[in-house]
């Protein structure tokens, strides 16, 4: 059974057992590249792997590819890195850590130094070439500056008055907490109109509400009602369309946002009509609508 031929597009020799275009199976995630690319840092696990001559040795998927047990998803970054020695990772990256540990095991030190926090001579973490946004470090950094803007006044107020004064400045810092800010709530509804002006039962049926607007005050409003399953790892202070509710109660979704201090200033809907059936006048009538609240 000659495995190498599923391994690549050109055949391998006895003195070079490789060939030159490999298909990996990484944790379950496929790659093609070409063997320059995988010995092209000595010493590393990849190089070790791809320059022995017993290429027996090496593990096979069903399928006669090459397979390494480790993050499949991760691996790109690493493969990244082996064509031309250098590191890109997307805004936000969450997984900076754990890129580190598979560096550390594809044995590549260099990558493992780039992805290293670094620190500055007053023992703070500096600047780092491959990190685009200091919100990546602290994610939370504008909660905390409020919780310690909301501390010092309590503490003033302690120092400086009688109990009225303790309960004002309270009250102050409550409201520094709770941010300004937009959400806009879109959804598509639809109707059946038919004759007479008759609607069915299922008039105003909606099939999902959307959240638009910064991912912190929308975890504020819905809390657990909010599905982030299309946007898991937005950071709190991005914006984000991709959320929306785990329910279809536009009334409900008014009422978290009433009960956070929120108004709506403006709305607006685009509505389209079909025809049902050739052999009736019922119409279906598809909508969508935006509703845009502020919070001051």
């Amino acid at each position: 059974m000659a495995l190498a031929d599923n391994a690549g597009c050109a055949k391998p020799s006895e003195d070079f057992p490789f060939p030159e275009i490999i298909e990996l199976n990484v944790g379950g995630q496929v790659y093609i590249t070409r063997h320059p690319t995988l010995v092209s840092v000595p010493g590393s696990l990849l190089w070790e792997m791809f320059t022995q001559k017993n290429i027996r040795s090496l593990a096979r998927d069903s399928k006669g590819r090459f397979f390494v047990d480790r993050d499949g998803f991760l691996f790109r970054y690493i493969l990244d890195y082996m064509r031309d020695q250098q590191l890109v990772l997307p805004d936000h990256f969450p997984e900076r850590s754990r890129l580190q540990r598979e560096a550390e095991y594809f044995m590549l030190p260099e990558l493992v130094k780039m992805l290293a926090p670094k620190l500055s001579k007053q023992n703070s973490l500096g600047d780092d070439p491959c990190q685009s946004d200091p919100e990546e470090l602290s994610p939370n950094a504008d909660a905390t500056r409020n919780l310690t803007s909301a501390s010092a006044m309590l503490s003033s107020a302690v120092a400086g008055g009688p109990g009225g004064a303790i309960t004002a400045s309270m009250g102050a810092a409550g409201t520094d907490v709770r941010r300004a800010g937009f959400i806009t709530i879109g959804y598509r509804g639809s109707y059946t109109l038919g004759r007479d002006s008759q609607t069915d039962a299922k008039f105003r049926r909606v099939a999902r509400i959307m959240v638009c607007g910064k991912t912190s005050l929308a975890k504020e409003v819905f809390g657990d009602t909010l599905n982030e399953s299309r946007d898991p790892d937005r950071p709190p202070e991005r914006y984000t369309s991709r959320y929306y509710l785990k329910f279809t109660f536009l009334e409900q979704a008014f009422d978290k946002l009433a009960d956070a201090g929120f108004h709506m200033v403006a709305c607006n809907s685009t509505g389209t009509c079909a025809f049902a059936h050739d052999q009736t006048d019922d119409r279906i009538w598809t909508s969508y609508t935006e509703y845009v609240f502020y919070r001051e």
